[in-house]
């Protein structure tokens, strides 16, 4: 919105030129995202907190989060609402990437909130069922890939970029609709359930999007592209501003989450963000780096997913307890250690994925 105001307002004062500039824009992103957080944080932890809108802890697990119960939570609208402002404030709006990434965002939101009202109202630390979440998250999740494939401007948005290799590729076609929802659909699900401590996952999300605004950046300049040997996809850096804005959110929400948190994301957050990493990453065309990245989020999942299997198949467990974040505190790990060692791997992770920017 302010795009176009700065555009007009460039006829008369020179100095409004700067931002047309995608880097400017960008700053702008954050800073609004983060102010706004900074903002509407304290007033909505003290609503939620009247309305008791406290989070309700599982009884199975770790017994010294017990003292959590009762902490606010669906403080993920404040995210919410404070990327969606921004990229209204600072993006394009004619954009297609930035429009599908951002109503994406929304629409596994919503599910997140309807999730989260059943578990705050009916105090269900199940919250909705695993198959109705599923399926809506299937809904979304394809509607995102498709319109993402149907607005395919050049071939390389289907085909899978291949790390670290130069001009190796697999060409999909159609398949990339699947690639796509399993991507977001997964990372998804992988952010919700690495949100288990405070801060755990947020300051993931922040380092991961804010490499992923780089790709995006990168990928949509002609030149810069060029250089690096990677897709050239035109407009797609307008997804930097989405990517910008979600670091500033996420910064901001991280003040209000760090341990001891005054408010957790809940799934209203968590699932969005997740949704949201997903779909940058497919817009420049950077799955299987987000895999690299996101090395602690598929890491919790997979611990989920062989702690199940495991039981179901031998009846014994692998891990003391899944996800992986409680098998460290059950093994004596304080949980401030695991969040800062989480951390530090996601920081490595994160490194070792914008190199593949050069190591080809």
């Amino acid at each position: 919105m302010l795009v176009y105001l700065t555009e007009y307002l460039q006829q008369y004062i020179s100095g409004f030129g700067v931002f047309s500039y995608i880097t400017m824009r960008a700053i702008m992103s954050v800073l609004t995202a983060l102010i706004l957080s900074f903002m509407i944080g304290p007033a909505m932890i003290r609503w939620l907190t009247r309305l008791k809108v406290g989070q309700t802890i599982r009884q199975d697990g770790p017994q010294t989060h017990l003292i959590k119960s009762g902490t606010p939570t669906m403080g993920g609208t404040m995210i919410l609402f404070s990327v969606a402002l921004a990229v209204v404030l600072w993006g394009d709006l004619t954009n297609h990437y930035l429009l599908i990434i951002t109503l994406s965002m929304i629409g596994f939101g919503a599910i997140g909130f309807a999730d989260d009202y059943q578990k705050v109202v009916y105090k269900d630390p199940e919250g909705m069922r695993s198959r109705t979440k599923f399926l809506l998250q299937s809904i979304v999740g394809f509607a995102t890939a498709y319109a993402l494939f149907s607005m395919a401007t050049v071939p390389a948005e289907t085909e899978l970029l291949i790390p670290y290799m130069k001009d190796t590729v697999i060409h999909l076609g159609a398949w990339t609709i699947l690639l796509s929802y399993f991507v977001i659909v997964g990372t998804s699900n992988a952010v919700n359930l690495t949100d288990g401590l405070d801060g755990l996952a947020i300051m993931p999300t922040v380092m991961i999007s804010g490499a992923l605004g780089v790709f995006a950046y990168l990928s949509g300049h002609v030149y810069f592209s060029e250089y690096l040997n990677i897709p050239y996809i035109p407009g797609v850096e307008e997804v930097t501003i989405v990517a910008a804005a979600l670091v500033g959110a996420g910064l901001g929400f991280l003040w209000f989450n760090a341990h001891p948190a005054q408010v957790f994301m809940g799934d209203v957050g968590s699932l969005a963000i997740g949704a949201t990493l997903g779909g940058m990453a497919i817009a420049v065309k950077q799955e299987l780096v987000l895999v690299i990245m996101g090395g602690i989020f598929v890491a919790e999942t997979l611990s989920v997913i062989l702690q199940v299997g495991s039981y179901k198949l031998r009846k014994k467990r692998i891990f003391l307890m899944a996800p992986l974040h409680h098998h460290y505190e059950q093994k004596g790990w304080h949980e401030s250690q695991v969040i800062v060692r989480f951390w530090v791997i996601t920081i490595i992770l994160v490194l070792i994925g914008l190199a593949s920017l050069k190591l080809r």
